[in-house]
């Protein structure tokens, strides 16, 4: 069960380690891009390619979804990024249970956003856990854990990618470990939870008043999606990529101050951030000094 490209690689994985998927269970086609293109999920794309059953059902909770996984009778549900909360009555038809791959060392970042989040709160490591589902949202009986540092210049999409492999590892290690009745589920201290709420595309704007620090880790933690951003006037600024600089200007932040002539620098709550790149309203996405070129930011100019 799972949706989005960040499902496809434990789908692979469990298809060339030589697991029995009888069935991928994924969110229904969605309409995207400016055509409003019906498109499926990745992992109805790669289930098809691999030759697997794919159903999309709208809701998870029908008595026939039910009743068409009872006539599977699987050993084990794998869910990853499905996107569905699945009812108790669902959770207790596989014979060993749900095992859920969730990209954080758990119980830090439970929730939908878990890779942003890190990034965003400049976390050093991060990782991926295997896991029982039960009732609550990522609060289940853990199985096994994997680490990885957060390097200075990940994002959410390189993160990203990183975690999928291995998230796609660590789910045949935990089913190697059942196979062998190595395995020991430890439950959580749930003392010691966060978590990681959706964010929408609004959560992009910068506050200028947070440190330089604090901003380059949230410009980092919104790209690709939903993207960092600000305003110069009435004109919406997206920033991909920037860095701190130590600053003992008394402008009020988002102030843009003197730098070098191909730069955009700014001040925030403590230091400053000079801006790399960068993609206007209805241009693309260019390193700062080529976008200065044809769009003058004085310095004084207060962003927003």
């Amino acid at each position: 069960m799972g949706t989005p490209d960040f499902s496809v690689p434990p789908l692979k994985s469990l298809h060339k380690n030589g697991y029995d998927v009888p069935l991928v269970v994924t969110r229904p086609d969605r309409r995207k891009g400016r055509g409003r293109k019906l498109l499926p999920p990745p992992v109805k794309v790669m289930a098809m390619e691999l030759g697997c059953e794919v159903i999309q059902p709208v809701s998870v909770k029908t008595d026939e979804f039910a009743e068409h996984i009872r006539d599977i009778r699987p050993d084990l549900f794998v869910v990853v990024a499905f996107g569905h909360i699945l009812p108790a009555s669902l959770l207790s038809i596989p014979r060993i249970g749900a095992i859920n791959i969730h990209a954080s060392l758990l119980p830090k970042y439970r929730g939908p956003a878990p890779i942003h989040w890190a990034i965003i709160n400049g976390e050093k490591e991060t990782g991926i856990s295997t896991m029982f589902m039960d009732r609550g949202l990522d609060t289940g009986d853990i199985l096994l854990t994997e680490k990885t540092d957060i390097s200075s210049d990940d994002t959410t999409a390189s993160l990203h990618d990183r975690l999928s492999l291995m998230g796609a590892d660590l789910l045949i290690r935990t089913l190697k470990a059942f196979e062998d009745e190595d395995i020991t589920p430890v439950p959580q201290d749930h003392s010691q939870a966060t978590y990681a709420p959706m964010l929408s595309k609004k959560d992009g704007h910068l506050n200028w008043k947070k440190s330089a620090n604090a901003l380059e880790s949230f410009i980092r933690g919104m790209t690709p999606w939903p993207g960092a951003f600000t305003f110069h006037g009435d004109r919406r600024l997206k920033i991909f990529k920037a860095e701190p600089l130590p600053s003992d200007s008394d402008a009020a932040p988002g102030t843009v101050i003197k730098g070098f002539s191909d730069e955009l620098r700014v001040t925030t709550g403590d230091g400053a951030l000079s801006v790399l790149e960068i993609q206007g309203a209805s241009g693309k996405r260019l390193l700062i000094r080529d976008f200065l070129r044809g769009h003058s930011i004085p310095v004084g100019t207060v962003l927003t």
